[in-house]
């Protein structure tokens, strides 16, 4: 392929921001799904455990993740220019601290170093902020005018 294709493939600040939301909510999806099952076969599943994962999920997307998911949505919309590469939605840093979760949740799922049970209830809980979260970068996404300007760049 062509390298001067791959230079040339830019998006609007828009698209990434559509892009961060369907990253966000991959992922709070894939937690929920998971920990879910999980819950399930530690035979774990009850009405305490969901208000728990539900009320602490809340309470990191309060304290934490809306700072976060705040602070990309305002890197996002304050880069120079009209068009950016499509994997300019997270900075580097974001990068090398998705790539840390995604490592420590699947070393501690396959090495059972804290059991299903209660592993299970951390996936739910760290799936319940990444899912908000991705509803506030669509309602960015949403909001977000496109300027005539950039659209034709």
């Amino acid at each position: 392929m062509d390298s001067r294709f791959i230079e040339n493939i830019r998006v609007s600040k828009k698209m990434l921001l559509f892009e961060a939301a369907s990253i966000w909510m991959f992922a709070g999806i894939m937690l929920l799904t998971r920990g879910k099952i999980m819950l399930e076969s530690a035979q774990g599943f009850s009405v305490a455990n969901i208000f728990s994962c539900l009320g602490s999920g809340i309470l990191f997307y309060l304290y934490l993740f809306s700072k976060i998911s705040f602070k990309h949505i305002q890197r996002i919309k304050s880069l120079p220019g009209g068009r950016h590469y499509p994997y300019q939605f997270f900075n580097f840093k974001s990068y090398l601290m998705m790539a840390g979760m995604i490592t420590m949740g699947i070393t501690l799922r396959k090495t059972l170093i804290i059991p299903l049970e209660y592993l299970s209830l951390i996936y739910c809980t760290m799936g319940i902020p990444l899912f908000l979260s991705s509803i506030r970068f669509f309602s960015h996404f949403i909001r977000l005018q496109q300027d005539p300007i950039q659209s034709t760049n």
